[in-house]
């Protein structure tokens, strides 16, 4: 399982999944159940995320409910597991844009959360349902929560959350019309590398930049986006459609109007 793990924060998705699949088959031959059933179900949990972070979420929405079922009532090292399919499950929801549901299931696990933690550490996923709490609260136009929930949290985050929290911000920002401070944001902080986030941040700069009236540069900046999130995310990645969605509208008016630099040059 380590090695997988490793896998999925090298971005390896394929290579990943494929692996949690078969361990998760191979668990299934295990001599004590006990012991398999427990394999499996952290194979099965591991490839659901890898497939949410691919963009197959809506693939797996199904098994990860299944998931979310068995478990419910364990105890030790269950409760945990528990917690993180059903961030995985927030994740999938949003993709499909069940954002209310989403958030509903948000504030169940942040509950729960509270409970657990004098027990075992848990801020990684509270960091990670936050995260997808941002989104949820963004796909029903509550930017403003949206941006109180992001920047309440970015100080206290580390990893590949500092990353996803900083992309909710601009695009909350975005939300709210603030073009001019979510294009200062976007390039306040260049995150590492992370495939999940592919194009994500970039797709925040366009918007910003078109709202702005840059379209020259907003259409640079989703070109951008678009062949990053092309060559990282699976085609049904649900980023890839509001990518070229933007695309097509920055186009659909005739040749983009020169950036200031390009009209100082003639």
């Amino acid at each position: 399982m380590k090695q997988l793990h490793l896998l999925l924060r090298e971005g390896r998705f394929e290579e990943a999944e494929a692996g949690a699949r078969a361990l998760e088959a191979e668990a299934g031959r295990l001599r004590k159940r006990g012991r398999g059933v427990s394999v499996a179900w952290h194979a099965k949990t591991l490839a659901t995320a890898v497939a949410c972070a691919h963009g197959r979420g809506a693939q797996v929405l199904a098994e990860l409910e299944t998931l979310t079922a068995e478990l419910s009532g364990t105890a030790g090292s269950g409760r945990r597991l528990l917690l993180v399919i059903r961030c995985n499950h927030m994740l999938a929801l949003n993709s499909v844009g069940r954002y209310a549901e989403a958030e509903a299931e948000g504030l169940e696990v942040l509950r729960d959360l509270t409970r657990l933690k004098h027990l075992t550490p848990v801020w990684d996923i509270e960091l990670c349902v936050l995260d997808n709490l941002v989104d949820a609260l963004c796909g029903q136009a509550r930017h403003e929560e949206a941006e109180a929930v992001a920047r309440g949290n970015l100080p206290r985050a580390a990893g590949g959350t500092v990353a996803a929290l900083h992309c909710g911000l601009v695009r909350s920002l975005n939300g709210q019309g603030r073009y001019d401070e979510a294009l200062a944001e976007a390039r306040r902080f260049t995150p590492g590398w992370d495939r999940a986030l592919a194009g994500s941040l970039g797709m925040g700069t366009a918007v910003a930049l078109h709202g702005l009236g840059r379209r020259g540069e907003a259409e640079a900046a989703v070109r951008e986006a678009l062949a990053d999130c092309e060559k990282s995310l699976h085609p049904d990645h649900p980023r890839i459609r509001e990518v070229r969605t933007m695309l097509a509208r920055l186009t659909s008016d005739g040749p983009p109007e020169p950036s200031d630099e390009e009209a100082a040059h003639g």
